[in-house]
């Protein structure tokens, strides 16, 4: 990999733009292989690292202004460019794009608005019981060029995608899986449109002999891929068959798999789906039925997705700050037995709220907490758009995290559970997703 970089490098400009934790991840692999004839970091923030002085710092409003004068741009995945790709004439990659042309046959990548994560760390977690060499990268906050000292010939790179990391990739892994998509990150994107054309990229470079597993409601059209596809989840034709009557079943080329449901950790039919999504690609890379039940009992979920923190005065609370969506909500709601109240809201990024406002219409759910702007825009958009929606009465306004928590453990009814499930991001607020999480156990805890 060393040698493919400095080829790619020698006697080239680069700039490395965006400077977080890809980005130095980019600049140590670069300085590891040399050759290259000028180097700088573009970053909106002041750059705090100590760097040597040929190491040219552009930050600032304007430091996107001069791209062109490189000849490679290294784009770090959360950086919006200011013009379309076709307007500059540098050559604009990524390290993503660069490990995937270099290990492309070794790559199981997966993406998808939700559960990504989850699918990403069990089938690793499979994998690495089954004895196999198993590599961990990508979203899941592993850059990829910190792996590659940890890749051999054989190894199999479990590799989770985000819409950034694949927004301009020409290249796909040859086992590609796209779990779902739904509406997301229109402050980045501006329109659904663009958001699904970088979530598709996952198999637009897919070559006959590769295999992209697919959810049906996301299919590529006619002669958008080439690669042998398996769609899921299907009950009347072959591939990928889930069967959800007494007990989770997976069927696929013609092996079955009973979920020990009472046995493993995940919960929920969209956890199911996920193990069912692990187990097709264990079965394409040849794990036993009995290697793929022992990594699966192994597994432990990952924080912030449906996890139980703890009973507190009789209320079984629940952490799933991970939800940014209506449909984890929902999920959530649908997964957790015996529900008192659900706590809503966050950073409002434009996204539709009227499906989960009918949801939690008909739903028994006993008080809905609604808290900061998606919450405040939802108890209105109800006062005024749905004059039948059932037991108004229900919702509750609050302004943030620590009132809905208080009030929360004031009204629900003991030998219930409280459920933290947002629906919304936690940008403008919180760091991020684990930090509102983490916060809301505190909370939980304290109070």
């Amino acid at each position: 990999m060393i040698e493919t970089v400095k080829e790619l490098i020698l006697d080239k400009r680069i700039v490395i733009l965006g400077f977080g934790r890809e980005g130095k991840s980019t600049y140590q692999l670069l300085e590891r292989a040399g050759g290259y004839k000028e180097l700088a970091i573009a970053d909106l923030n002041p750059v705090k690292d100590s760097l040597p002085e040929y190491v040219q710092c552009i930050c600032g409003e304007d430091y996107q202004d001069g791209l062109d004068n490189y000849d490679i741009v290294f784009k770090s995945p959360g950086v919006v460019l200011e013009k379309d790709l076709d307007q500059y004439s540098c050559h604009i990659l990524s390290q993503t794009e660069v490990f995937f042309a270099r290990y492309k046959n070794q790559i199981v990548g997966i993406t998808g608005t939700k559960g990504k994560s989850t699918t990403t760390t069990l089938l690793y977690q499979i994998l690495k019981s089954a004895g196999k060499k198993a590599v961990l990268a990508g979203n899941i906050g592993i850059p990829a060029f910190d792996m590659i000292d940890s890749i051999e010939e054989d190894s199999i790179v479990v590799f989770e995608m985000s819409s950034h990391q694949l927004e301009y990739m020409t290249v796909s892994p040859r086992i590609g899986t796209l779990l779902n998509i739904h509406e997301e990150h229109l402050d980045h994107y501006g329109t659904m449109e663009k958001y699904v054309a970088a979530k598709e990229r996952i198999y637009k470079n897919m070559k006959k002999g590769d295999i992209l597993f697919c959810n049906v409601e996301n299919l590529p059209k006619a002669g958008a891929c080439s690669a042998k596809i398996v769609s899921f989840p299907v009950k009347e034709q072959l591939n990928l068959v889930m069967v959800q009557e007494n007990e989770p079943c997976i069927t696929y080329k013609g092996d079955s798999f009973l979920i020990p449901t009472e046995e493993i950790q995940l919960v929920g039919a969209h956890n199911y789906l996920d193990i069912a999504v692990a187990y097709g690609i264990a079965k394409e890379l040849a794990i036993t039925n009995e290697e793929f039940k022992k990594g699966l009992l192994m597994y432990h979920p990952l924080p912030h997705r449906l996890e139980p923190i703890g009973t507190y005065g009789g209320i079984t609370f629940y952490d799933d700050s991970i939800s940014t969506i209506c449909d984890t909500t929902m999920k959530a709601l649908s997964s957790i037995k015996n529900v008192g109240t659900v706590l809503i809201g966050g950073m409002d990024r434009g996204i539709r709220y009227g499906e989960l406002i009918e949801f939690l219409s008909e739903n028994h759910v006993s008080h809905i907490i609604l808290m900061e702007a998606t919450g405040k825009r939802i108890y209105e958009e109800i006062g005024r758009d749905y004059k039948d929606f059932k037991n108004p009465q229900r919702l509750r306004l609050v302004k943030d995290l620590k009132e809905a928590v208080m009030l929360a453990k004031e009204i629900t009814e003991k030998g219930t559970s409280c459920i933290l499930s947002p629906a919304a991001a936690s940008y403008g607020i919180f760091k991020n997703f684990e930090e509102r999480g983490d916060v809301f156990k505190q909370y939980v805890k304290e109070l």
